[in-house]
């Protein structure tokens, strides 16, 4: 918004050029959205508190969360807000691939949402039914996924494998129900792994940095050239909306660090998995996803595992909680100790696959 109002007065006051500028823009969409965080995060925990809309905790879960019973909730749509407002501010409003990214992370909040509220209007942790859930996420991936197929880059349908420059196949119309998969499975990866404290915060905010990098890096022709990766054009502007991603998260982290005074509920952790696959996809980086979202690939893993191993043995498990964060505390590690070595992970995920991008 910023660009389209302001730019156009550089011809009377050339300072104003700067505002042309993607790295600067970036920086001040992370700052923007922080503020929006910081600012507005006390009035809406404070709403959410008053509505009462707290966080009802699993009875089979670890003990020690049952004192966080009745903590806010639905702190994810602190995030969405930051990120919607600091993201229109600073960005180019005639790139499509914002539009995109915006509506399929608002669209699998409204999922969230829907998830929240009636676990709060029936005060247990019992939600829309998974049948329900996956439906409308499978309907925000669709939608989303075919706004994309029909892109004129032509680059989408096609798949890049780490350490390969050139793509390995052209999927075709193929391509569509795999990237609605791939969508409703990080969505819920992420979903899953927000259990601690600023557990998943922490790990989203390694992602986007990671891919705050990526889309500069594939928004340019000369540096994607060198490094042998996909360009796709217009997707630099994307690295207006990680970094106002990112600022938005730091800004909730405040609030969802041990001991936690807000909780992001479905509404944030749908939405965060949601659209960093989407932005995945954008940038052709589907498969580099799974490494730089390592940790959240094992807690979906541990999940998966646990219920077939559970259901084959008939009663058996190999976790003895899962998603792994909780099997973690209940070896006795205490739930700072797992958030921070979770994040330590994290961080260790994304450096390796940036690492990878000169390795062609």
């Amino acid at each position: 918004m910023f660009l389209e109002w302001i730019y156009p007065l550089v011809k009377y006051f050339t300072p104003l050029n700067v505002f042309r500028y993607l790295t600067f823009r970036s920086a001040y969409a992370a700052v923007t959205a922080l503020l929006v965080a910081f600012l507005f995060g006390p009035v809406i925990i404070e709403k959410l508190r008053k509505v009462k809309f707290g966080q009802s905790i699993r009875l089979d879960g670890p003990q020690t969360h049952l004192v966080k019973t009745g903590t806010p909730t639905m702190g994810g749509l602190l995030i969405l807000a930051a990120v919607v407002a600091a993201t229109l501010l600073w960005v180019d409003l005639s790139n499509r691939y914002i539009w995109i990214c915006i509506g399929s992370m608002l669209g699998f909040g409204v999922v969230g949402f829907m998830d929240d509220w009636l676990k709060i209007k029936r005060k247990n942790s019992d939600g829309i039914s998974a049948k329900a859930k996956l439906a409308g996420q499978g309907l925000v991936a669709l939608v989303t996924v075919l706004f994309l197929y029909f892109d004129p880059s032509g680059e989408m349908t096609k798949l890049y494998v780490p350490f390969f420059k050139n793509p390995v196949v052209d999927l075709g119309v193929f391509w569509i129900p795999l990237a609605v998969l791939y969508l409703v499975g990080w969505s819920n990866a992420v979903n899953l792994s927000d259990g601690l404290d600023g557990l998943a915060t922490g790990l989203v905010i390694m992602s986007v940095i990671a891919f705050s990098i990526l889309t500069y890096l594939t928004g340019r022709a000369d540096w994607s050239e060198y490094l042998g990766i996909p360009f796709i054009r217009g997707s630099g502007e994307l690295t207006v909306f990680c970094l106002a991603l990112l600022g938005a998260c730091v800004g909730f982290l405040w609030f969802n660090a041990h001991p936690a005074e807000v909780f992001m509920g479905d509404v944030g952790s749908l939405s965060l998995g949601g659209v960093l696959a989407v932005l995945a996809l954008v940038v052709k980086k589907e498969l580099l996803l799974l490494i730089i979202g390592g940790v959240f690939i094992l807690e979906e893993a541990s999940v998966a595992i646990q219920v077939l191993y559970f259901k084959a043995t008939k009663g058996k498990r190999v976790f003895r909680m899962a998603p792994l964060h909780h099997h973690f505390e209940l070896c006795g590690w205490k739930e700072t100790k797992v958030v921070t070595r979770f994040w330590i992970l994290g961080g260790l995920f994304a450096i390796i696959a940036l690492s990878t991008l000169k390795i062609q």
